[in-house]
């Protein structure tokens, strides 16, 4: 069983949580903690998407500071 999702460079771990019974990500490698949830497969992987592209364009903020 694979649980890791991949877009964009990203890479994100996914858990069940059977005590809030949804799907429960987070981004690895990077400094920032990046979490998402979902109650189907794909929702979590639209979850995961829109969670990496929020991240990229806060990057994109934070270094024109």
């Amino acid at each position: 069983m694979n649980n890791t999702l991949i877009y964009k460079g990203f890479t994100a771990k996914i858990e069940f949580s059977a005590d809030d019974d949804v799907f429960v990500g987070r981004l690895l490698g990077i400094e920032d903690i990046v979490c998402f949830h979902g109650e189907s497969v794909e929702e979590s992987k639209t979850a995961f998407r829109e969670s990496v592209g929020f991240h990229i364009e806060i990057c994109g903020k934070m270094a024109k500071k």
